[in-house]
């Protein structure tokens, strides 16, 4: 059998793009507590344009863009009136943004390692959720940063 693990390094998002990543994605999922659309199948998902390295984006059946990653959000947070509030196990919400984080974080600079420094390396955030089985967008907040 043969591994099919790609041969990379991982590299550690810096501390200031860590609190780039995590002050937008309390944003946006803030806006989505906010306007009552967190919903069992919302998703965090993410693309990553890397400069210079050229990949083709994968495509489910009915056609469209696939992200890189995805974090289902009800795993870590549910909303009442309109605020997040942490599902069990988490005891409180610092616990579950630190594991969501955790998560977001390893899954990005999986996708980052392909270069020697994040500078330059855009990533898109969305958050909401999608028609099914076609992808369009039922609702969604999206915001796109630059990593330094």
């Amino acid at each position: 059998m043969r591994d099919h693990t790609p041969d990379f390094k991982l590299q550690e998002l810096s501390t200031q793009n860590k609190l780039l990543v995590s002050e937008t994605v309390r944003r946006i999922l803030a806006r989505l507590a906010e306007d009552r659309q967190l919903t069992s199948d919302s998703l965090l998902e993410f693309w990553v344009e890397v400069p210079g390295v050229k990949r083709p984006r994968g495509t489910y059946r009915g056609g469209f863009l696939m992200p890189d990653s995805f974090i289902a959000i009800t795993d870590y947070f549910q909303t009442e009136a309109g605020e997040l509030v942490p599902v069990e196990p988490f005891g409180d919400a610092d616990s579950a943004w630190e594991e969501l984080f955790d998560e977001l974080y390893y899954q990005i600079e999986i996708f980052t390692s392909q270069v020697d420094s994040s500078k330059g390396i855009t990533l898109e955030l969305w958050t909401g959720h999608r028609n099914r089985p076609e992808g369009e967008w039922i609702y969604a907040v999206d915001r796109k940063i630059e990593l330094a």
